[in-house]
């Protein structure tokens, strides 16, 4: 499943790198918005790939009764690591919107490789329900 899912989310991420310009254009005509929705669409589906992957087996887990870890991997992936890493590219580096995006689809690439490598150590197999 994981595998058809990440397929998916490849032929998602393609569609979106191609049209997205016409995607944005449905919601707004405005150059501006326009600018920033094409960026946000292109490189947030980059990781796409990944977070096909690795959303199957996150809910795997929690499937398997051990719901603990996708929390703390949601916890720590996008309170510890996304937002402020969003924040120092974005602002810090002076970046702007683009290093959000950029930190989007890293922490959602880096869950999953974690999630990924957690699933295949198989701990979750001994979780009483």
């Amino acid at each position: 499943a994981a595998y058809y899912n990440a397929f998916f989310m490849a032929l998602v991420m393609v569609l979106f790198l191609t049209i997205s310009p016409w995607i944005i254009g449905i919601f707004t005509s405005q150059p501006e918005v326009l600018y920033y929705g094409v960026q946000a669409l292109r490189y947030v589906s980059l990781g796409y790939i990944f977070y096909g992957y690795g959303m199957v087996v996150a809910q795997a887990l929690n499937g398997a009764g051990d719901t603990y870890t996708p929390t703390l991997l949601n916890i720590f992936g996008f309170w510890v690591f996304q937002i402020p890493f969003a924040y120092i590219v974005a602002i810090q580096l002076e970046v702007g919107p683009r290093g959000v995006f950029v930190a989007i689809a890293l922490a959602e690439s880096l869950m999953a490789i974690a999630a990924i490598i957690i699933f295949r150590r198989g701990k979750w197999k001994s979780v009483k329900l």
